[in-house]
């Protein structure tokens, strides 16, 4: 091993714990975001209720704690359509208003169709969810969602259509606006881009595309998330699945307030996708899956407003290849959580078991 290989070995992050945090091991917990809002409250939005993967029982279910991570409220369902409800992201206001964002899938329905040799019972519990609508009544539910609350995430709204989806959903700017970086779904476009809402989250616009690489086809970028940096730039960082720089983090960024964007970039992290976030003391944090093994979770820092990025921090490495989309809050200065969703683990082998493949809701308690 060469002093440069030395340099760039992963180093583990300071963790004072990972526990698990879902409590209905039977069922598969995917995709989670976690907020903390402006009273200290820590509130998780995800996609539960499920089977696996790809399914059609997925639902939205919300989350609280009042002490830090340390006690979680029973779930709460905030939609349950009768197809795959999945990615769940959520965001605190200026207003204190909750926003939670997913999309909707018919992807299960191919599983479905290509079914062998499973059991009785599990084909009926697939077959039951279709007898529930009609096949033009599923490809309507099909969209990109949002919900909003305005007490606390006591009530929610109706689901209503936003423009664009990614996993971790929307971010709040220092003048006010709330800016939504995501790719347009279920549109033959494949665009990506930004979406602003200057009324608290009822109504968005499309503001401005990102463009694509030379080389690259927009439709192998995807689940997209934004920060702004305490410079005023604003970052975005992509997941690239293009030949060139395949399954690594692509970075892209805006100098006039998300009107227009740079070329995307490759910023030498392969992992995806990434969630950011700027600290008290203005250094980034993007926290991304590691699906080589050892598989886990990383972290980068960034102390120039997104320009560089240190060498990988790792938060976990004990996990199987269903793993990933964490998201990271700041309980004080450099005192940090990151959540992630993982597929029952056993070092990097899935265990089996006769029961469905449950996913767990895991989160670490760490320091930077």
């Amino acid at each position: 091993m060469n002093r440069r290989t030395l340099l760039q070995a992963p180093l583990l992050a300071s963790i004072e714990n990972i526990r698990v945090i879902s409590n209905q091991p039977r069922y598969y917990h995917a995709w989670p975001t976690m907020a903390r809002r402006s009273n200290g409250e820590i509130v998780v939005a995800y996609s539960g209720g499920r089977e696996g993967h790809v399914d059609p029982f997925g639902r939205v279910e919300f989350m609280r704690s009042k002490d830090r991570g340390a006690t979680w409220s029973w779930p709460q369902i905030l939609m349950d359509t009768p197809i795959d409800d999945r990615d769940a992201g959520i965001v605190e206001t200026p207003r204190g208003t909750l926003l939670v964002t997913t999309f909707t899938s018919l992807a299960y329905e191919k599983v479905l169709s290509e079914a062998k040799d499973w059991d009785a019972g599990r084909m009926e519990r697939w077959q039951s969810v279709q007898r529930g609508s009609s096949p033009g009544e599923r490809k309507a539910l099909l969209g990109t969602w949002m919900l909003r609350s305005t007490d606390g995430g006591v009530q929610w709204s109706a689901p209503y259509r936003v423009p664009v989806n990614s996993p971790h959903g929307p971010v709040a700017l220092r003048d006010g606006r709330l800016l939504y970086a995501g790719k347009r779904l279920w549109d033959s476009s494949a665009q990506i881009g930004v979406c602003e809402s200057t009324d608290d989250g009822l109504t968005w616009r499309w503001l401005a595309p990102i463009p694509a690489r030379p080389g690259d086809t927009v439709a192998n970028y995807h689940e997209l998330h934004a920060v702004e940096a305490a410079d005023g730039r604003l970052i975005a960082h992509i997941r690239n699945h293009n030949p060139v720089n395949e399954r690594e983090t692509l970075q892209s960024e805006s100098t006039d307030g998300g009107k227009s964007w740079s070329v995307p970039r490759p910023i030498g992290v392969w992992g995806l996708p990434s969630h950011l976030l700027r600290l008290s003391d203005g250094r980034l944090v993007m926290t991304y899956g590691y699906r080589r093994a050892p598989r886990g979770n990383h972290a980068r820092i960034s102390n120039d407003h997104g320009r560089s990025w240190s060498e990988p921090l790792i938060i976990s490495n004990d996990g199987n290849g269903d793993l990933g989309y964490p998201s990271t809050v700041e309980l004080a200065p450099g005192k940090l959580l990151t959540l992630w969703y993982e597929s029952k683990r056993s070092g990097t082998v899935a265990v089996k078991l006769p029961e469905p493949p449950f996913s767990e809701l895991r989160l670490a308690r760490w320091s930077v």
